[in-house]
């Protein structure tokens, strides 16, 4: 299994319910690379202060480990100490159409209203192929607006494979069932999204938000102007809630249901605000600890950098030799 995540600030409950607590679930079933991607928060290079994403990139692998991934069952590395990402993703660049590449939903969404854009953005799905293709990876668990990627990256080891002969492992996506999508709290019509918290404050938990901060988020939350407290029946933003107490507390929603039975949105919220507090109290001592030990944090970054070129360039040289060179 592999995935990774870019070091763009702290991670949002989002986040954790889509990505890091299903690598903390499959630890003990299968091999598993979790990489903090930080060659794609380049994209934008006019947007990047070279010491900031230098932090950003500790704190986000501190919080892969705060949230229970264990160094020892996983592979944990930082993309950019990796050489093999980027030569690969070179080789699957030379294969991949560039209608393809046009097509990507991110790509028109994250160009539209500019006057120009760099080639990076065109191409980055290109080098999360090569991240997910390197360690013949089988299972890639994302969020439904990611399931685009892995489709293509599917496309591009197809192509690749019959162009040059059987390389790559076609790997597959899983979007988890429940809360999957964690929608904004603010609005709740919207994905919960890093980069929409980072200019709306109330759009969005994060993983290292105070109690205070929490509450704030929570009791301002959009719902409706009714009482429906039934999962089935009840508004976005109600559900929406319903939805996080669930997660957070991993009780089931007709427990929750039973509880809230007679009361408003007003109880509703404030249960979801105890169930998140509670949720990330013990994840944000350990993120501490990490953090407080940047020496040590490093050493783990810098031996999970040594066991995934192990892996990576086994998969690179034959990628190489598939197509002639190295």
């Amino acid at each position: 299994m592999f995935s990774g995540v870019q070091p763009t600030g702290v991670l949002h409950l989002g986040s954790y319910v889509g990505a890091l607590r299903q690598w903390v679930a499959r630890q003990d079933e299968r091999d598993n690379v979790f990489c903090v991607v930080d060659l794609h928060a380049l994209t934008i290079p006019e947007a990047v202060d070279p010491q900031q994403l230098k932090e950003r990139v500790r704190s986000t692998a501190a919080q892969f480990l705060a949230a229970g991934v264990d160094p020892e069952k996983s592979v944990i590395f930082v993309q950019s100490h990796v050489r093999e990402h980027s030569e690969l993703a070179w080789l699957l660049s030379c294969a991949t159409p560039l209608g393809w590449l046009y097509r990507m939903t991110q790509f028109k969404s994250k160009s539209e209203g500019r006057e120009s854009v760099g080639t990076g953005l065109l191409v980055y799905p290109v080098l999360q192929a090569a991240d997910i293709l390197l360690y013949d990876t089988d299972l890639v668990p994302v969020g439904e607006d990611q399931v685009q990627h892995i489709e293509l990256t599917r496309d591009v080891a197809v192509r690749f494979n019959n162009l040059f002969g059987d390389t790559f492992v076609l790997p597959k996506a899983e979007v988890p069932e429940v809360g999957a999508r964690l929608m904004g709290l603010d609005d709740p019509t919207v994905k919960m999204s890093k980069s929409i918290a980072v200019e709306r404050p109330g759009h969005a938990i994060q993983l290292l938000d105070d109690p205070d901060t929490v509450r704030k988020v929570v009791m301002a939350a959009v719902t409706d102007s009714g009482r429906e407290l039934r999962f089935e029946h009840a508004s976005p933003g109600v559900r929406n809630l319903m939805t996080i107490a669930h997660v957070a507390s991993g009780r089931p929603i007709a427990a929750i249901e039973a509880e809230l039975e007679g009361g408003g949105y007003g109880t509703l919220k404030k249960l979801t605000v105890e169930a998140v507090n509670e949720m990330l109290a013990p994840l944000q001592r350990r993120y501490r600890e990490y953090m407080d030990d940047r020496a040590g944090l490093d050493a783990v970054l810098a031996r999970g950098a040594e066991r995934a070129r192990e892996i990576a360039g086994p998969t690179l040289r034959r990628a190489q030799a598939a197509m002639g060179v190295g």
